[in-house]
């Protein structure tokens, strides 16, 4: 599919066709969600069916992860008309911040931080992120909102894998993800069996 083109019939789901394939082996991430935000409208409606189950839901900010978490989670804020939090690596913000350590999902240990001047107790936030794959780095922000005493709303991404972090999140906070059930298992095996099963 053309990544400028968008279908006449916009059926739940349909960018998430414009995912590329890992074409350059191990090392890299098996598949490439970001194609789908060079498509306006493809972003624009991953972004209102991540927020589809928190219309009832008071939502005060948004909270991205660094680095991908901060396109979807401004496109979302936006849409809401809510601020942005930044969820940064450790060593990039200039003001006092608040650590926490993770391992990621390649298994490295890292630290993000937060700012101290924004989160507090009140504040209700939705954490946003690209994909949640052993959900390491989701918990560690998780960790950070609440340590500041603010609350989390919910946890938003293209895909929550079912790993045990990503059913840890799912059973203990509210989530939304893009991926259709009945392909849920190809994205926990991380393979598709075809781009196109995204368009039936």
């Amino acid at each position: 599919m053309d990544v400028l083109a968008v279908p006449a019939d916009r059926h739940k789901g349909w960018y998430l066709s414009l995912m590329a394939p890992n074409t350059k082996g191990p090392t890299f991430a098996w598949l490439d969600p970001s194609r789908l935000y060079c498509n306006s409208q493809a972003l624009a409606d991953c972004v209102k069916d991540l927020l589809s189950p928190f219309h009832s839901d008071t939502i005060d900010l948004v909270a991205g992860i660094d680095a991908m978490g901060f396109i979807l989670g401004a496109s979302v804020a936006n849409t809401l008309g809510k601020g942005f939090l930044a969820v940064r690596k450790a060593g990039h913000l200039c003001v006092a911040t608040q650590n926490q350590s993770y391992t990621d999902y390649t298994g490295r240990e890292k630290t993000m931080e937060v700012r101290l001047d924004v989160l507090k107790p009140g504040v209700r936030v939705l954490l946003v992120d690209q994909w949640i794959e052993t959900g390491g780095t989701m918990k560690a922000a998780i960790q950070l909102v609440e340590r500041l005493g603010a609350t989390v709303v919910g946890v938003a991404a293209v895909a929550i894998e079912n790993t045990e972090g990503g059913k840890w999140i799912k059973e203990n906070y509210k989530f939304s993800h893009c991926i259709p059930e009945d392909l849920q298992s190809q994205i926990d095996r991380k393979h598709l069996d075809s781009f196109k099963s995204f368009n039936s």
